[in-house]
């Protein structure tokens, strides 16, 4: 199987050294799919030239939101609708999570809740049988604002909390997308949050999601449920 990245983000400059890139962090998170991975920056301009060149596309995070005006947002919105026309299965996570809802007619905007910061839990909701039995729940490190209130025509919200209402949707037949990030190990979490603490960030809002970092995640059963109904999404 080859997995193309489609990278949208890139971490701070003072936390590459020591955390690496966006699409490092999924491909060790998405480990037991045994796969090759091919990175397009996105960002840069740089798309792919055919939703053929790889079997599952994945879409990471970002510190941009989708509703604002750069170059690359309407090529990545028409690759996403693409990629569903040639039925090829698409992952979408955080930014990649809302790209995927706002290219295909959702709405985006940023959440008069705040942030979301650190360990959340979210609740199946409306699991469908073509995915296999539902979790329990669903726990993963969360770092956003916007977030998804209007999911497009067609979709079903698998997954919610009170903070996020829309926190897994399911496009039958082409991806499944989750507003948390699997892919973030908490060590990056913390250092994220300490490097944004009162400047982009309020002291007390990190110092809250800083003392659940650490929490219990199931990002090992995500991978594995990527890699068992890859077929079914």
């Amino acid at each position: 199987m080859k997995i193309g990245i489609l990278e949208v983000g890139r971490l701070p400059d003072e936390l590459q050294a020591e955390h690496g890139d966006y699409p490092t962090m999924v491909a060790n998170w998405l480990a037991p799919l045994n796969a090759e991975y091919q990175t397009y920056p996105v960002l840069d301009g740089v798309l792919p030239d055919s939703p053929d060149e790889c079997d599952l596309w994945v879409i990471p995070g970002s510190k941009f939101g989708v509703y604002e005006e750069h170059d690359w947002i309407a090529p990545a919105q028409e690759f996403i609708r693409a990629c569903r026309g040639a039925g090829k299965k698409m992952i979408g996570i955080c930014f990649g999570h809302q790209l995927i809802a706002q290219a295909l007619g959702g709405t985006v905007v940023k959440s008069d809740k705040g942030w979301g910061l650190g360990v959340h839990e979210y609740s199946p909701i409306n699991w469908p049988d073509r995915l296999g039995e539902a979790p329990g729940h669903i726990a993963m490190q969360a770092f956003h604002q916007d977030q998804v209130i209007v999911p497009p025509k067609g979709v079903k919200r698998v997954a919610t909390s009170d903070f996020c209402e829309n926190a897994a949707l399911w496009y039958p037949d082409f991806a499944f997308t989750v507003q948390g990030h699997p892919e973030f190990p908490a060590p990056y979490t913390r250092d994220l949050l300490a490097s944004r603490r009162g400047s982009v960030l309020p002291e007390e809002t990190v110092d809250a999601a800083l003392d659940k970092v650490d929490a219990p995640t199931t990002r090992d059963a995500l991978a594995l449920f990527v890699r068992d109904n890859l077929d079914s999404i």
